[in-house]
């Protein structure tokens, strides 16, 4: 049974963290499928949205504590292992924003600690009713550092610090109202409704996807000047695509596009 699981239906690929048993935890296997995944997403010209989903009862649980604990059976007292496996989880998580298909979660049970870092890290989630998200390491003493990254980059500053610090949950309400997810809907709706926005975007030119997809992130680190700069490049680069063009005049004349790509 594959740790991770890939099905493609048309331009859609689904991805499904596959070990229930372990809650989808983010263990070295699971990492080590993630990101191998992400790199051949990376080069599949005929994938145009990818949705993430996770088997069982929960989306994620974060890190794989019992395989942490057996890392700290060093002489070093696991600090290499550690460095070791933030690094490589950063790397997955980076590998998600620069794909250039859009990633959506397909999220239920729960999503903790690295998991609720998984969430906010794709470009856009589904929710189910029921759903809770924390950040709860500090309940067992560890703060989820790496996690804050992409929930403060998703929420407003004073809730993620709350999360963090109290290791609370928050409903998938409350999720959607501070913007961690796009939105909820019943556990039965889920994977119609994640498939359904997947299908949506997978609709789009996917040239013009993944032009604007590197622009968002990019010029979201840069101040007004430089990032209407860059995206005004961005969407003179997009103008001199043929099936630009096409889609335009399609537009104009009220007739379908003719895409090539």
């Amino acid at each position: 049974m594959a740790i991770l699981e890939r099905n493609d239906t048309g331009a859609v690929a689904r991805l499904t963290m596959n070990a229930p048993d372990r809650l989808n935890a983010l263990s070295d296997e699971m990492l080590a499928a993630l990101q191998a995944q992400f790199d051949v997403l990376r080069e599949d010209n005929t994938i145009r949205a990818v949705v993430l989903s996770g088997a069982g009862k929960a989306f994620c649980a974060g890190h794989d504590l019992k395989q942490m604990t057996a890392g700290r059976q060093s002489e070093d007292g696991g600090k290499e292992y550690f460095q070791d496996l933030f690094s490589r989880c950063a790397l997955m998580m980076m590998s998600i924003q620069s794909l250039p298909q859009p990633v959506i979660a397909q999220v239920h049970g729960i999503a903790t600690a690295a998991g609720c870092q998984l969430v906010a890290t794709c470009d856009m989630a589904v929710a189910a009713e029921g759903t809770r998200f924390g950040v709860n390491g500090v309940n067992i003493g560890l703060f989820c550092s790496t996690p804050m990254v992409a929930l403060s980059r998703n929420i407003p500053r004073k809730q993620a610090f709350e999360m963090l610090t109290t290791g609370e949950f928050i409903s998938a309400e409350r999720a959607a109202e501070l913007g961690l997810v796009n939105r909820v809907v019943s556990e039965t709706q889920l994977e119609h409704e994640a498939n359904a926005l997947a299908e949506l975007v997978a609709s789009k030119l996917g040239v013009a996807v993944k032009i604007g997809k590197e622009a968002f992130y990019q010029q979201l680190q840069m101040p007004l000047d430089q990032a209407y700069a860059h995206t005004g490049d961005a969407m003179a680069q997009n103008m001199l695509y043929r099936d630009t063009e096409e889609g335009i005049s399609a537009f104009i004349e009220k007739r379908p596009p003719n895409w090539t790509q």
